[in-house]
């Protein structure tokens, strides 16, 4: 078997050719798009990560508890788009519950596919919640039931996005065609936040939606470190120097007690009056002082006028 070994032209063209398919395989440019001149940093898509994966596991809870069936909430993007482009990604009928985002100007859009909210009510009263589930709009009956879930999952977005923007979500109303959902202008930018909702492994969609330009100053807030003047600092010592002097003042029950013994359940069984138990405190040792059994000093029993007492003491080395 003979090798061919390369020439020196083709060896001092070798590093060219890698260069260039390393070039081939980078990424194409992006065209910048001058109607989105603001843009999520890395830190605040981070922090909307961690507030919204957050969001999901509570979420999880909610519908596990509520509708007494394995259920499952799985973060799956956050994305800046455009209103009209989030209104094409829904479907033609679905669940939007239009929120006021104070102190965010705006309205906000907490979007469940229509199958899914059919089939959590078909949970909560008690039926199996099948997968082949009516395409309609709500009854009286069936909105009264449900708004207990969504009050709920407004809970917990409250809960999650509080390290953020302290949220008040206020339910305004309820739309089933994404077209008459008029929350923002069609050109306004938005930040859509995509779920997997699993219902008895059976996946459906949830959105949550929330303006950009309301939410842009608390994200900037939130990641920007807080300055401490010398003032602040006074006032944190302040408080500090009070929570020492007021857990000084903090009531605890104090226990004096003999060292414990250990007894197997026979001798518990077989108790009658009159029987002596033999301790393990040695009779020329101190009791235990103890507070939420911890033991922190020795005393000896005494009397002080009317009361029982007890006298602090060193611990007394024992020989064994």
């Amino acid at each position: 078997m003979s090798t061919t070994m390369p020439s020196p032209a083709e060896r001092r063209s070798a590093p060219s050719a890698v260069r260039a398919r390393r070039r081939s395989r980078s990424a194409e440019p992006v065209a910048y798009d001058f109607s989105r001149p603001l843009q999520l940093s890395r830190e605040h898509q981070r922090m909307l990560h961690v507030a919204f994966d957050g969001f999901a596991r509570q979420t999880t809870t909610v519908f596990t508890s509520m509708l007494r069936s394995v259920c499952q909430v799985t973060l799956r993007s956050i994305d800046q788009r455009t209103y009209g482009e989030y209104i094409q990604l829904l479907d033609n009928t679905t669940y939007l519950t239009m929120f006021s985002a104070e102190p965010m100007p705006g309205r906000g859009i907490l979007e469940l596919s229509l199958q899914s909210v059919m089939s959590s009510i078909d949970h909560m009263l008690g039926g199996p919640g099948t997968e082949h589930q009516p395409e309609r709009p709500l009854t009286e009956i069936e909105s009264g039931v449900v708004e207990g879930l969504m009050q709920r999952l407004f809970s917990e977005m409250r809960y999650s996005l509080g390290p953020v923007v302290p949220l008040e979500p206020t339910v305004v109303g309820v739309e089933y065609s994404p077209q008459f959902a008029q929350a923002a202008g069609a050109s306004d930018v938005v930040i859509v936040v995509e779920f997997e909702l699993r219902i008895d492994d059976r996946p459906h969609r949830m959105t949550v939606c929330l303006p950009f330009v309301g939410l842009l100053p608390h994200l900037t807030s939130a990641a920007a470190p807080a300055p401490v003047s010398n003032r602040e600092r006074a006032q944190r010592a302040h408080a500090a120097d009070l929570l020492r002097q007021q857990f000084q003042l903090v009531p605890v029950e104090v226990g004096v007690r003999f060292r414990s013994t250990e007894l197997t359940p026979q001798v518990f069984a077989d108790l009658r009056v009159g029987d002596v138990l033999r301790l393990r405190h040695p009779a020329s040792a101190p009791l235990d002082v103890a507070v939420g059994g911890t033991v922190f000093a020795h005393a000896t029993a005494g009397t002080q006028g009317p009361r029982l007492a007890a006298l602090i003491v060193t611990t007394p080395e024992e020989t064994p």
